[in-house]
């Protein structure tokens, strides 16, 4: 996100291309992509290694910050790559940018290599004339890194690149200490360099002529063939070399696709199975309580359909292996409702499943509406349940505080996002860093229609007068030549609206974890999908503010109730097919209600007549 134009499948189409049989991707503190990358590489053939590039703090009083790479090696080196980008996050933060003390890097070090370069503690005392003293920092990092120490050597056309190739070299062979040539890549051909410029300045809110702008990459940052480097470190084949021993040391072993569920506290002498079954029998005969009519010349029969579907779903449920599941998401909306928190009473196809109404955790009886428990779960396409619970907004996070403290500080957290480069913003942002007129920008992105999933290409194709005026305005075509090569580019991150994880571990067992500079806004770096992949089991929590409304409402209705010495009223026990609301959606009555204030949703009630018996069908 700060300054990289490499996409996960053209890199790896590329690097595949040239025939290269491994490829690192090593982003500033973080492993956002790695899921991602580590099956696309896979899937082209490749060895995907996994690495990141960090700022570590001086020990010096005052000195300057370094910078230096970690690959992983093994499964271990992972989960110490993954505690060192948490650290850096949760206690490393300054001004905003997350720092690594060199102590927590040597605390971490098994199964990890680093790279130390030009930018390195050792590299800049190299370039400033400073040997000696890059000697004795050179073995203070060989006393825990041994023979996972390498120098890093780039050529890439920037100031100060061969002064230190020359110094560390020399350093190398006296110290007998491994050196490595690398490919600082930023942008995948030599022609995105522009667009890679034009990407730092939008970060960094400056404009592409500015002659006070730090100008750090150069064009020459592009991936090489094979031939390439051979040709540019001919006169140091060793560097070459050490390129096949690491991709050959580093082995990293990816557990994909396995879910793992925290544990649920089960009484003494019960199995998860077994008080799963107590549970959701004993829950099912709450309901039965209240839906049917025990004196019912049928209610026997009434009664065994329901514990015939009750028995179905449970078989499919425990050969499943998610009886833990059902019981966390229980759990936790079993105290919202003792904490007096609204809940939704279900949606989705959650709704379906008879086991969900016994163990509260949804309000519709899915027998009554005929809902099918298989549109929820299905032995022959095996995926995770995902109830999709809503929570009044105003308390939502007391929910999640809950099942924080229940689970631990350190295993529960929300998910990422990922903002991209939009096709209207990006069009605006262009025409900034390229000093462009701010008219001709607004002009321009106005004329992109605001669809959702819109992009420029697709901008281009529908309206026939941005085409035009493309074709007639030499500015507007370089705006647009850019956007096009940035379009899509991932620019922040946010907080998924209702996606929680909680790790039957800790979460960095799991994932890395990202945070803002106070500590505040945990979230794991994998996005909803990748979290999954990893094995983390996501929980939707959705702060719904309707709910807020109706709770509202009835504390309203409630104490009129009260001064009149009536009994209060309870949101569940209002009939679905009350006459006097029908009347209100009958006379297109629905301002400020959900879903029946526009203009199309007050013209359809008025065709309704009568009072369906099954309102969910009409």
């Amino acid at each position: 996100m700060v300054d990289g134009l490499v996409r996960i499948k053209p890199l790896v189409k590329s690097v595949a291309d040239m025939g290269m049989p491994a490829v690192a991707l090593t982003d500033v503190t973080n492993l956002f992509s790695l899921v991602k990358f580590y099956k696309a590489a896979q899937g082209a053939g490749l060895k995907p290694i996994c690495g990141a590039d960090f700022q570590v703090q001086s020990q010096v009083t005052d000195g300057t910050p370094y910078w230096i790479t970690l690959l992983a090696t093994n499964q271990k080196g992972y989960h110490n790559l993954t505690q060192l980008i948490s650290r850096a996050y949760q206690e490393g933060q300054v001004q905003g940018k997350p720092f690594l003390q060199r102590l927590w890097v040597n605390e971490l070090s098994e199964g990890l290599i680093v790279l130390c370069g030009r930018q390195s503690d050792v590299g800049q005392l190299l370039v400033s004339g400073k040997p000696e003293l890059a000697a004795d920092l050179l073995k203070e990092w060989a006393q825990h890194f041994a023979d996972h120490f390498y120098f890093e050597l780039t050529r890439t056309g920037r100031l100060g690149e061969e002064d230190f190739i020359h110094a560390a070299v020399k350093l190398a062979t006296s110290s007998d200490c491994p050196v490595v040539a690398t490919n600082d890549v930023r942008f995948i051909d030599a022609e995105q360099f522009e667009a890679h410029e034009a990407r730092v300045c939008i970060g960094e809110g400056r404009v592409l002529d500015d002659p006070r702008r730090e100008r750090r990459y150069s064009e020459q940052q592009y991936l090489r063939s094979p031939a390439e480097m051979a040709e540019l470190f001919s006169d140091i084949p060793e560097a070459l070399e050490n390129t096949i021993e690491i991709a050959r040391r580093c082995n990293l072993d990816l557990k994909l696709g396995e879910y793992f569920l925290p544990e649920y506290p089960i009484p003494e002498g019960m199995t998860t199975d077994s008080f799963f079954e107590k549970m959701s029998y004993e829950g099912l005969e709450e309901r039965l309580e209240i839906i049917l009519d025990n004196s019912a010349a049928d209610y026997s029969e009434q009664k065994q359909v329901y514990l015939d579907r009750l028995r179905f779903e449970l078989d499919i449920i425990i050969q499943m292996g998610f009886p833990g599941y059902f019981l966390i998401v229980m759990d936790f909306i079993r105290w919202a409702k003792e904490n007096d928190i609204p809940v939704g009473p279900g949606r989705g196809s959650g709704a379906g499943s008879v086991v969900a109404y016994a163990l509260k955790i949804t309000d519709l009886d899915p027998l009554e509406y005929d809902l099918l428990f298989e549109r929820f779960l299905n032995p022959e396409r095996v995926s995770m349940p995902d109830f999709d619970i809503d929570f009044c907004m105003d308390n939502r996070d007391r929910v999640i505080a809950y099942v924080a403290d229940r689970y631990g500080r350190d295993a529960v957290s929300q998910i990422i996002t990922f903002g991209t480069m939009a096709a209207k913003a990006v069009v605006r942002d262009v025409a900034r860093v390229q000093g462009k007129s701010y008219g001709l920008a607004d002009k321009l992105s106005k004329m992109i229609p605001p669809d959702i999933g819109m992009t420029l290409e697709k901008a281009v194709g529908q309206e026939e007068a941005l085409k035009e005026f493309l074709d007639n305005d030499e500015e507007a075509q370089e705006i647009w030549g850019m956007a096009l090569q940035l379009e899509g580019i991932t620019r922040n991150v946010g907080k998924h609206a209702g996606g929680v994880v909680i790790a039957p571990t800790k979460l960095t067992d799991f994932s890395p974890l990202y945070c803002d500079e106070v500590g505040e806004g945990l979230v794991t770096q994998f996005d909803k999908d990748d979290v999954e992949q990893a094995g983390l089991v996501k929980f939707d929590f959705l702060g719904l503010r309707t709910l807020t409304i109706i709770d509202w409402a009835v504390k309203m209705v409630n104490q009129r109730r009260q001064r009149a010495a009536e009994e209060p009223m309870t949101i569940e026990a209002i009939p679905l097919d009350d006459p006097a609301t029908y009347g209100l959606m009958q006379r297109a009555e629905g301002a400020a209600s959900n879903l029946s204030d526009s203009t199309r949703a007050a013209r359809t009630p008025k065709a309704l007549t009568g009072c369906p018996s099954h309102p969910l069908e009409t």
